[in-house]
């Protein structure tokens, strides 16, 4: 039996026999030791969210756990009415990191009134709108505990190339601001719209969406990173590819998140390296070594080009583009999902 097909058998056998625990826990402390919650971090929505009658039955068409124990979110899975409520207990504030550069500035209004209506329904956000062009920004209504910040970037001198410099943005910002002003981070794509709610169930320490090109077959795609770049994954490794298109977790873990992926293109820049996909290749690099508290499945990020049974609800999608969207470099020995 082949490497592909025996990697396959473990990550079901270790989803049937785990599942359970997952549906009474299905946010375990003891998951996630190497996230440990800083003196000043807000650690307790994990510890209340440890109830039996958070999860619904879980689903048996697709993979809802990782080997690793953490939990893969789908529609049919959770509770989000009481996850609503134990959220709101904690008095917690979420953020949202979203870049408008150069001709993504059309994308504003569109991605703003989508995010406005389905994220966080109902809880407090902070937007954060990093733009070049902050007078093309439109009249905005916000729903009423929601709230946009502009921030300017052209002529911050610090930065050369804003458009590949967005980790070295994201992490000065949360030292400097956002870790004053939030308890969870997440950046989104500006040229998305959300489609349908997105709730609290994607809360966790450090939470990664799942490229929607790995439910469907693809072929398989070599990556193209140049082996001495800081993202290069060695051949066989790997567990998901995850897209950089919505990402996040606590502001702790998202600041050692942009420190180590800013430090990584820094790296390469010096050495003359520029990988094809910039911060999502050394995003990935990344969750391999320090692994996702929690998995969003392609749910919350899914292409338009693609067709699946697996995908109920498509809460995220990207606007359309004149373009072509091209396959991330996924390895097809990498099995994620699997019917049953």
């Amino acid at each position: 039996m082949g490497m592909t097909k025996l990697h396959g058998l473990a990550i079901l056998v270790t989803a049937g026999i785990t599942g359970a625990i997952w549906y009474h826990y299905p946010f375990s402390s003891a998951r996630s030791q190497e996230h440990k919650a800083s003196p000043g971090e807000h650690s307790a929505l994990k510890i209340d969210l440890d109830e039996p009658s958070l999860m619904l039955p879980w689903r048996r068409d697709v993979l809802v756990l990782t080997p690793w124990l953490a939990p893969i979110v789908w529609e049919g899975t959770f509770s989000r009415d009481i996850l609503d409520a134990q959220y709101l207990q904690k008095n917690l504030l979420t953020g949202v990191v979203t870049f408008a550069l150069e001709n993504y500035v059309q994308f504003i209004e569109g991605f703003m009134s989508s995010a406005n209506k389905y994220f966080l329904a109902g809880h407090p956000v902070n937007f954060y709108l990093f733009t070049d062009s902050p007078e093309k920004i439109p009249h905005l209504q916000m729903a009423p505990e929601n709230h946009l910040f502009v921030i300017p970037v052209q002529d911050d001198p610090r930065w050369q190339g804003i458009s590949r410099s967005h980790m070295d943005i994201l992490s000065s910002y949360i030292q400097r601001q956002f870790q004053h002003e939030v308890d969870y981070l997440y950046c989104v794509d500006i040229n998305v719209q959300l489609l349908a709610h997105v709730g609290v169930e994607i809360i966790d320490a450090l939470v990664a969406t799942i490229s929607s090109w790995q439910v469907t077959p693809q072929q398989d795609k070599a990556s193209e990173t140049h082996p001495e770049s800081q993202s290069a994954i060695p051949e066989g490794q790997g567990d998901f590819y995850y897209t950089a298109s919505f990402y996040g977790g606590s502001v702790a873990e998202m600041y050692k998140l942009s420190r180590a992926c800013s430090a990584g293109l820094g790296e390469d820049r010096e050495n003359g390296i520029e990988g094809p996909w910039h911060h999502e290749s050394h995003l990935n690099r990344y969750l391999l070594q320090h692994r996702p508290t929690r998995l969003l499945s392609p749910e919350y990020y899914w292409d338009t080009e693609l067709s699946s049974s697996s995908i109920k609800v498509k809460r995220m999608c990207p606007v359309p583009q004149h373009s072509q969207r091209q396959a991330p470099p996924t390895k097809s020995e990498r099995p994620l999902f699997f019917t049953v």
